[in-house]
């Protein structure tokens, strides 16, 4: 009985083991992100960035402050107190048969408690919740602007290691043809027509491509790693990045700096009526209990508790003085905002021109690529069937296959920049939405 507890004892231990070890590679291999689209990685990017936790801050205080403004609603309750010593009192300057005159102390002393209820204020408390509101929507649209940046660097990693991608795809051919040289100078060799130092020489042609391929393979993992702390994932060899496919461009500006310049501008519109809304009457409703000397009725000297309650009406006029220049200061603000807004749009533009160029430039250049790519594949086929009839030496052979593996690490190289130059573009006009 013992050893039969022992055994299933172990047995239990060995499927717990195995089941944390199957569940540990699954964790892993989910931490290790098999194939990744351009549209993934920007949203990864976006929510894996620290900033990104501001979001929830910004709404938090957006409640703070509009729950505050309301609270204006609320009676105000205030306890006051005062004794005061005065130099003359209140006296009569006759008497009266029958009529006993009291004598006021100069020491007076009051203590009261107050409750005010706001009635009407102007619309003051309603312009400070909107006030917050839009605060709160002008602190998300600048989060925003900071957060679209990232689309710019994701850009550059992504298709950085895509361009490696591309030429480790290359270099694998131009081995090829290297080791199909060699292949064939050691038939030379052998049947005594070639030096074997055509041999040596492709072979350290071989080696400088597999040293171009180590360079590649360390500069992809170089991009990958980066891009891995973007979107917090560990990417390795196996991560597939797929290749996207060319954008739809656009001429429309949507970038999230001009939601962020109206949104501001509301802010201006809300200050503007906050000037008209303190020059509007304030009604309120207050009462008042205290303890004190005198008490209400002021002929008696003794101490009395007191109440009084009422309607309060508050008109304040100071400031008229200072609203021409608020609304001349204010007036300046939107000004400058429109010049903001006018500098970025001219900026953008410039830039939208400046990539156009690019785009025209990669176009043509990938054209020629072509013409350029079938006439070095002609010549390099020549030259190989040179070398294996013996009348091409091998270093006029791999000048041939360089020139042919120049040429389609050109075409590679401009394909790629046109690619990343229609995101670039796509990014400067704004039409990117991965929120």
């Amino acid at each position: 009985m013992i050893k039969l507890t022992i055994w299933l004892s172990r047995i239990t231990t060995l499927v717990l083991v195995i089941v944390l070890t199957i569940f540990a590679k699954f964790r892993l291999y989910a931490q290790q992100p098999g194939t990744l689209s351009i549209e993934e990685v920007y949203q990864l990017a976006r929510k894996n960035y620290p900033l990104i936790q501001q979001r929830d801050l910004i709404a938090k205080t957006k409640e703070y402050s509009v729950s505050n403004a309301a609270k204006g609603y609320l009676p105000v309750f205030s306890v006051n107190g005062q004794a005061t010593y005065q130099s003359t009192v209140t006296s009569f300057p006759f008497q009266a048969p029958g009529l006993t005159i009291p004598e006021f102390s100069k020491d007076q002393y009051k203590f009261y408690a107050e409750g005010n209820q706001v009635i009407y204020d102007g619309g003051i408390i309603k312009n400070q919740q909107q006030t917050a509101e839009t605060n709160e929507v002008v602190q998300q649209q600048n989060l925003e602007v900071q957060l679209y940046a990232l689309y710019d660097r994701v850009n550059q990693l992504f298709f950085g290691a895509l361009l490696m991608d591309e030429q480790l795809k290359e270099n694998e051919l131009l081995q090829k043809d290297i080791q199909n040289g060699i292949d064939k100078a050691k038939a030379l060799v052998a049947n005594g027509v070639a030096y074997k130092s055509s041999v040596d020489e492709l072979s350290a042609q071989l080696l400088q491509a597999e040293q171009s391929r180590i360079d590649l393979i360390t500069t992809k993992k170089a991009y990958l790693d980066m891009l891995g702390v973007f979107i917090h994932a560990k990417l390795n060899d196996s991560t597939i990045l797929e290749k996207p496919a060319a954008p739809v461009l656009t001429d429309n500006i949507s970038r999230p700096e001009l939601l962020a310049f109206d949104y501001q501008k509301q802010i201006y519109n809300l200050q503007g009526k906050l000037l008209n809304d303190q020059l509007k009457p304030k009604v309120s409703f207050f009462a008042q209990g205290g303890y004190g000397r005198p008490g209400l009725n002021f002929l008696n000297n003794n101490f009395a508790w007191y109440y009084i309650g009422g309607l309060r009406l508050n008109w304040n006029f100071g400031s008229l003085y200072t609203l021409k220049n608020h609304e001349h200061l204010l007036d300046i603000n939107k000004k400058s905002l429109d010049l903001q807004k006018e500098t970025f749009l001219f900026n953008t533009k410039i830039a939208q021109q400046q990539q156009d160029a690019s785009l025209e430039k990669y176009k043509g250049l990938i054209k020629k690529d072509d013409a350029i790519i079938a006439l070095r594949a002609s010549v390099k086929k020549a030259a190989n069937a040179q070398l294996e009839n013996g009348v091409l030496s091998a270093h006029d052979y791999i000048n041939e296959v360089n020139a042919e593996d120049q040429a389609r690490q050109n075409k590679i190289l401009h394909e790629m920049q046109l690619l990343q130059a229609q995101y670039s573009y796509q990014n400067t006009m704004g039409n990117i939405n991965n929120k």
